[in-house]
């Protein structure tokens, strides 16, 4: 039985696809990149990622008043089985990070662990309003 140490794990280099969408691929000027960073979680992912594409304030929100549509009402209690990221940790209104297909809320928000090979969706949509 092997152990990794947080040494490890942090100096552990992944490699992941990035496909972005609407301002994001305008951004960036591509829809789909190969990304290498040192860490295993999407927390590294994006910090690396961030550090060298200025796209941070397409996709995260610092509040949760910058995460909430407006003009929505207002439900104190969702039916069903809601999962939310903690506030600094979510995505703009409308903007989205996935993880092979499914949302970071979904799985372990930031803390989602990453393998080689994995794809990273950074969606924020085109929207228009006639």
């Amino acid at each position: 039985m092997s152990t990794t140490t947080t040494t490890e794990t942090q100096n552990r280099q992944t490699t992941v696809t990035v496909r972005c969408t609407g301002h994001v691929r305008t951004a960036l000027g591509t829809h789909e990149l190969t990304f290498e960073f040192e860490g295993d979680t999407l927390r590294a992912f994006l910090d690396a990622f961030f550090a060298e594409y200025d796209v941070a304030d397409l996709l995260i929100a610092e509040t949760d008043e910058e995460a909430t549509a407006h003009g929505w009402a207002k439900v104190d209690e969702p039916p069903g089985s809601w999962r939310k990221n903690p506030e600094g940790e979510n995505t703009r209104c409308y903007a989205r990070v996935c993880v092979n297909g499914r949302f970071n809320e979904n799985l372990d928000g930031l803390d989602t662990e990453l393998e080689d090979g994995d794809r990273v969706a950074l969606i924020y949509p085109f929207m228009f309003c006639c």
